[in-house]
């Protein structure tokens, strides 16, 4: 695997929805995440430490055991944010062919980490963009967001980010975080459209930049990593949007009926 990669299109966080409507996707600087969220690089790292206190992924039917995550679903209704109970996460076959059709219920995130006031912020500035660019109600109806928190390690060698290859998740708008990178090479990030031929390919490698998804136009994958020294890992945080409902709320609906 290269080490050769490519610096990240890094793009004006005063044109984040214009960029997205125009071209699908848009990528920011750490800086300018915090100036976008309305706070600061130092608040956004008080979530660091809950990368390394992540339970294994017990779902992964490639055999693998270099996924942790935790995962939480929130609503944001009229730009505010409330925990949901905890749920399983769900997505369809034609989303996710490696683990679509499933029921996967992860350890949630920390309380703490829901408690603080950064968190908030950065739930309802995703769900307020994700109502700007998908809703077109006169009041935006409510924002179901799901959160992913993934470290990928290298203990046993490759580490896949993205184990069911290209794909996309079946909401409006993605949000992915690179929280932390160490010891690693590989960790691609590429990005094309559903229907044409444009994409990109780069590489996120500072703490807190940030990659969002307009999803039914882009396909979105991470190359696998490898060890550069021990104690290789790609922490991740991974919000997605989505009007409605959640994904997969008809399909336990129909289940129980």
């Amino acid at each position: 695997m290269s080490q050769l990669s490519f610096a990240p299109p890094y793009h004006s966080p005063a044109h984040v929805e214009a960029q997205i409507r125009d071209h699908g996707f848009a990528v920011l600087q750490p800086s300018d995440v915090a100036l976008w969220l309305g706070t600061t690089l130092g608040e956004l790292h008080q979530m660091d430490p809950d990368w390394s206190d992540l339970p294994p992924d017990a779902f992964l039917r490639d055999g693998g055991r270099y996924r942790f995550r935790r995962h939480s679903c929130f609503v944001v209704e009229q730009g505010v944010l409330r925990q949901v109970p905890h749920r399983a996460h769900w997505q369809p076959v034609e989303y996710n062919a490696l683990h679509g059709g499933m029921q996967r219920m992860f350890a949630p995130m920390s309380d703490a980490t829901v408690a603080l006031p950064v968190w908030h912020q950065l739930v309802e500035q995703l769900a307020a963009l994700s109502s700007a660019l998908f809703d077109p109600a006169p009041v935006p109806g409510p924002c179901y967001v799901e959160a992913h928190q993934f470290r990928i390690d290298t203990a046993q060698g490759i580490g896949r980010p993205t184990p069911e290859g290209a794909h996309r998740d079946g909401v409006d708008l993605v949000a992915v975080f690179l929280v932390n990178r160490a010891h690693i090479k590989g960790g691609e990030t590429r990005v094309f459209e559903a229907n044409g031929p444009a994409g990109q390919r780069f590489t996120l490698t500072e703490p807190w930049s940030l990659m969002l998804m307009d999803d039914a136009r882009m396909i979105h994958e991470s190359t696998p990593i490898q060890p550069l020294q021990d104690g290789g890992v790609r922490d991740t945080l991974v919000v997605t949007c989505r009007r409605g409902e959640f994904q997969g709320d008809k399909e336990l609906q129909s289940v129980q009926d």
